[in-house]
């Protein structure tokens, strides 16, 4: 049966598992800010000056948490099969990396252990991809990867 290579695509997106929007993590902390800063202002008013600085400290370090997690909350990994090539697009922090392999020579190492990433490698090219998956999800998708590759249906 010949088909058309063109037509064969297969696409896995692997995203962060995000509860909160970043504009909804703003204004949490928002409201945190608004609170912590009332009772600190119910003690100023009684004289005690140093909570007040603890306050401003605390919601220094909280805000610094905070941005960083919106800062990856939108973090994705995207890859695509096709054409005899796999594309993997990454997204971290807003910066967009993409590696392009080529499918006759790639060379695809299974994670041995719950932390092993799955590398991808071809023409000295290589990529860890699975950042954002679970452990088994992580080897669900190497599995699938080589049974994709190895069935033959993207090369040319």
């Amino acid at each position: 049966m010949n088909r058309d290579l063109l037509s064969e695509r297969r696409e896995w997106l692997l995203r962060r598992n995000c509860s909160l929007s970043p504009q909804q993590m703003g204004a949490a902390y928002g409201v945190l800010c608004l609170l912590s800063f009332a009772v600190a202002t119910g003690f100023v008013l009684v004289g005690m000056w140093q909570v007040l600085l603890f306050t401003a400290l605390e919601m220094t370090a909280v805000a610094a948490a905070f941005l960083y997690y919106a800062r990856h909350a939108t973090d994705y990994e995207h890859i695509v099969l096709g054409n005899g090539k796999l594309l993997v697009e990454q997204v971290s922090a807003g910066k967009t990396s993409v590696t392009q392999l080529e499918l006759y020579f790639l060379r695809l190492q299974m994670p041995e252990h719950p932390s092993d990433l799955i590398h991808l490698e071809s023409k000295g090219v290589a990529v860890d991809i699975g950042y954002f998956a679970t452990d088994p999800r992580r080897r669900a998708l190497a599995q699938e990867l080589r049974a994709e590759v190895q069935g033959g249906l993207f090369n040319n």
